[in-house]
Order: C-alpha cells, then structure tokens, then sequence
C-alpha cells in the first residue's frame, strides 16, 4: 500500500541527520575531535615559548691591511694552471705577468674558482679568501697584479669564518674570510691620493701620511680582527683627516707619540670607539691628543665624528 503523503513528511522528521547524512556525521565527528579540553587555562592568552636570541655567536667583521697571493691547493691544479699557460702567448712574460694575463681570460675564470688566495700581514700568512658572491672572483683577480712589489696593498673587508682544512689549499690550516670587498693599490698611490692641506708643500705632506700610515700598519697584531684594529684600519684608507691632523702637528714642532683606541662613552646600542692621536712638542715636551669616533658596529666601519680635540676625563 503506498503511504500518504504526510506519513512520508513524518517519517522524514524524525530520521537522524548524523545517522542518515555522511557529510553531516564527518563534520560532527571532526568538530568533536578538535574541540578543546577543559583545563584551568582555558580562556587564557597561549603560553609563547621562551627563544633565546643569544645563543647564535654574533658574526666576526674583518678590516684588514695585507697583501693577496694566489697559491695552487694541489698538484693537479698547478698542471691545470701551466697548460692554460702553455697556450697562451706569453714569450717575454715573467711568471707574475703570464699568470696575470692567464687569470684575466674570459676563458680561464674557472681556475679562479679552483686557486686558493692568502692574504699575509706582515710577512705572516693569517688568512684565506673566499667571495660570498661567486661573481667577486673578479676582485681576486684585480689582486694578483703583473708586477707585484713590496709596496702593494690590498684591503680586504668580510666575515671571519672556521679555520679551513688542510686539503683546502695545500695543508695551510687559516681562518677562512667571506669577503665582500677589496680594494688593491699600492702605498705610493694611496698617499698621492690623500687632499694637501692649504699651505703645505706636497713633498713634506706625503712624508708626513707617509709615516702616519706606516704607524698604523706597524701596531702589534694588527689582523684587522677585533675592533681597535678595524678602526684603524678604516681611518687609514678612507679618513684623510688623519693626515692633515699630523701634519698641522708638524708645523707646531710636535711628533706622534701614541695612537690609543678607546670605547666610546656614548656607545649604546651601536659599538663606537675613540681613537685617540697623541702629539708631543719637542720643545716643550706638551702632549696634546685628538680624536675622532668610528661606529665599528656592523661590517661597514664609518665615521661618526672627525678629528677634533680630545680632553681626558
């Protein structure tokens, strides 16, 4: 017998949804497995879990003064190195200008990639090179000039990292440097490159930055790694007013006696020095000091206050 429609309605009515409609049962089921659990928190902001920003070592800057040397990390290297030579032309070439005009082909660049680059301070080699970009390679090769002499200089300014393995580059064991700029040049250029003061003649100011120069280079350990060192090591190629101070100095009768780096009182949230330039008159035996701050903070040293005098607290 077919029912009415109203039994139908009715029967309809009282079926289950959850019992009778997959969806709806999934959804029930679903809410009821994500649903929170009664605590005494509850209601509450969630518990953050404590970071601790301090744990990572905070990264070690280097500004430093030396000379680059390109050494071959193996044998095989160094027969890659003589075949690239070998075809090139390089009849009337010394071994320094047909390695420069090797390493200078488009074609070669992948032994750039292959050397291994030493900077030596004083004699001593204290570090390796490595670019952080892979495009830097051209700034190594700058480096290696066709003429080298004792006079030639590089600035080369980066990241301290672990000391290198000896299969790196021929069993030295050094402390890796990612650079991220150098600059080459050679000692006459950079004092020739310094502004003269008005009044003086340029044979005694270049004599003058000379020595000036050579004071800050000849500091004990200067391996452009700690602060005072970077701070020097900035002053004495990007701050001509180091050099004017000096010979000012000069034309009192007043030789440099000291060069102190200090904390600076203002430091705070950014890490500034005070590096300090002694003068004593060698008639009266008078000491009177200068100074200018360097914020040393970041990877970038730069100047936050010139050369001005100093008064001892």
């Amino acid at each position: 017998m077919e029912q009415s429609q109203a039994e139908i309605q009715e029967q309809i009515a009282k079926r289950s949804p959850v019992q009778d409609d997959p969806a709806a049962s999934f959804l029930k089921s679903s809410v009821q497995t994500v649903a929170p659990q009664a605590c005494s928190t509850c209601g509450t902001a969630p518990m953050r879990v404590p970071v601790d920003m301090g744990s990572a070592p905070a990264p070690s800057y280097i500004y430093a003064i030396g000379s680059i040397e390109a050494r071959f990390p193996n044998i095989s290297i160094e027969k890659e190195v003589a075949q690239a030579t070998g075809r090139s032309e390089t009849k009337g070439l010394t071994n320094s200008q047909a390695l420069h005009m090797v390493l200078s082909k488009v074609e070669n660049r992948y032994l750039l990639r292959q050397l291994c680059f030493v900077m030596t301070i004083g004699g001593l080699e204290t570090y390796l090179l490595r670019p952080r970009d892979l495009a830097d390679h051209d700034l190594l090769a700058q480096a290696i000039r066709p003429n080298p002499g004792p006079q030639d200089l590089d600035v080369v300014i980066g990241m301290k990292g672990p000391i290198a393995p000896p299969q790196l580059c021929n069993g030295l064991t050094l402390p890796i440097v990612f650079f991220d700029q150098i600059y080459s040049f050679d000692r006459e250029t950079l004092i020739g490159a310094i502004p003269k003061p008005e009044g003086t003649s340029a044979k005694n100011y270049a004599s003058a930055a000379g020595e000036v120069f050579d004071h800050i280079l000849q500091m004990t350990e200067n391996a452009g790694a700690t602060d005072d060192h970077r701070a020097l090591n900035y002053l004495a190629v990007r701050y001509q007013g180091i050099y004017s101070n000096y010979a000012d100095a000069l034309a009192r009768n007043a030789s440099l006696t000291a060069v102190d780096v200090m904390p600076s009182v203002l430091s705070g949230t950014r890490n500034m020095v005070d590096v300090i330039f002694s003068y004593t008159n060698r008639t009266t035996d008078v000491t009177e000091k200068f100074s200018c701050r360097v914020d040393v903070s970041d990877e970038f040293p730069f100047l936050v206050r010139k050369m001005a005098a100093y008064y001892s607290r």
